[in-house]
């Protein structure tokens, strides 16, 4: 089957090799996916990097979300899941095969099955973006009622978790762009509020919008960047549930103030969540997609070949919404 891989970690032009490797089959539990699809997430080009620590195995196939048909199955996994159209999730962590190849196996409660209606792109759009959403959304007990902030509102989780939240019944939901393009995205996806923050002060906005009472629950994508702003917007019992902190990675904050107001601050890392979580997640995600309430927005969408375009257009910080790579076409 044809594969990118890389045994070195690096610059995605220095590191990633496109070529044959024997097609893998699966063990007892999982299945073999042709993909037609492959998500390449943030997390995935950190880990190329290095920016996430050493390589978990000698040679990697990259990209942990992706999108196909089951074409076999191995020992205990239902036979009549051969055909299926499936979206998977976390197909590289810790695992030699990842998505970015023509045939990727992995355990069968990681190929959930896809809806007629949703293409195998937007179905490799889902795992990391949409469960990452999920669980910042239900982290605390679910958001239903609540005014919610998600910051990044164009960014691939934070496009998941608007479209969520709305789902799940939030009261209102407030999200920060830095654009009038993503603005524009934003509330396609069903914003009720769209800040630009290169143009507005958040602190103010948020809290003229909310009639002083700030946010019950905060999705973030930048913890330490802002936090001193989130601190000015949390309300009493309320979540802040961030999944990144780049700009700040070790942030120092004043922390009386949000123990006065019994805040919580929860990490979220997909990868760590319980077999529970996982199985709430993948329910809820099946039920928002049938009833037409969440679509994965596509930035752009690479052959096999330009796997490295791909990878450097997710660092580039251009993108909304998912980069896709297509090993098998579809």
């Amino acid at each position: 089957m044809r594969a990118i891989w890389y045994e070195r970690q690096g610059a995605a032009s220095e590191v990633l090799t496109l070529g044959e490797r024997a097609e893998p089959l699966p063990g007892p539990g999982e299945v073999a996916v042709t993909v037609q699809a492959s998500g390449v997430n943030p997390s995935d080009v950190k880990i190329r990097s290095g920016a996430r620590g050493a390589m978990a195995v000698p040679l990697q196939i990259p990209h942990s979300d992706g999108a196909g048909i089951i074409k076999a199955v191995g020992e205990g996994v239902d036979p009549a899941r051969l055909g299926e159209r499936v979206w998977l999730f976390s197909a590289a962590y810790k695992r030699v095969g990842g998505t970015c190849a023509e045939v990727c196996v992995l355990p069968a409660e990681h190929a959930v099955p896809l809806p007629d209606q949703i293409s195998v792109k937007a179905g490799a759009a889902l795992g990391i973006p949409a469960m990452t959403a999920h669980r910042a959304l239900f982290c605390n007990g679910g958001v239903a009622d609540k005014t919610v902030l998600v910051t990044g509102g164009a960014g691939a989780v934070g496009h998941s978790a608007i479209q969520i939240a709305k789902w799940a019944g939030a009261e209102k939901i407030i999200t920060t762009v830095s654009s009038a393009a993503k603005a524009a995205i934003a509330m396609a996806a069903g914003a009720d509020h769209v800040i630009n923050y290169r143009q507005q002060d958040v602190v103010e906005a948020v809290l003229a919008d909310t009639q002083g009472a700030g946010v019950d629950h905060i999705v973030e994508v930048e913890l330490g960047g802002n936090l001193a702003q989130s601190a000015q917007m949390i309300a009493e019992h309320g979540t802040i549930a961030w999944y990144g902190s780049e700009s700040a990675r070790e942030p120092v904050f004043a922390a009386y103030p949000l123990m006065f107001r019994n805040v919580t601050l929860q990490g979220i890392f997909l990868y760590a969540i319980t077999p529970e979580q996982r199985a709430s997640a993948v329910a809820d995600i099946t039920s928002a997609l049938e009833a037409g309430l969440l679509r994965p927005l596509i930035d752009s969408v690479w052959p096999l070949e330009d796997t490295v375009k791909a990878h450097e257009r997710v660092e580039s910080g251009e993108r909304s919404g998912a980069v896709i790579v297509q090993p098998s076409g579809g």
